[in-house]
């Protein structure tokens, strides 16, 4: 049995795949690995490039260690984001309430001669 760790493009809150793989096929002169893996009893191949896989061992303790170490860094930086999204929404909360009490101060002032506004008199 076979551990691979792939790299996870265009999915903004996953980096990584962790999957068994029964057997593989590597060259030195092609650019990607043929996995072979069982799904519902069937025979499966996929071509990935190289530079995609992070890791390919037969060594199921380190391949944990590695999982793990890119599991917890993962799940800090999911935390800062999500910290960072209550902040977010509340200084939006903050910017509107904000920029209300601003169009109604200006509202209570536009019924003053000095400001120009053509519809204070409909």
């Amino acid at each position: 049995m076979y551990y691979v760790i792939k790299k996870q493009h265009d999915i903004k809150m996953s980096s990584f795949l962790c999957f068994k793989i029964s057997k593989y096929i590597a060259s030195k002169n092609k650019d990607t690995v043929i996995l072979e893996f069982e799904k519902d009893g069937k025979k499966i191949r996929k071509w990935i490039k190289k530079d995609d896989i992070i890791l390919l061992t037969d060594n199921e303790d380190f391949f944990m260690k590695v999982r793990k170490q890119f599991t917890e860094t993962e799940d800090i930086q999911k935390k800062l984001i999500e910290d960072a999204r209550v902040e977010l929404d509340k200084s939006i909360e903050t910017f509107g309430e904000t920029m209300e009490t601003e169009i109604d101060k200006f509202n209570e002032l536009k019924q003053d001669n000095d400001i120009p506004c053509e519809l204070k008199n409909f």
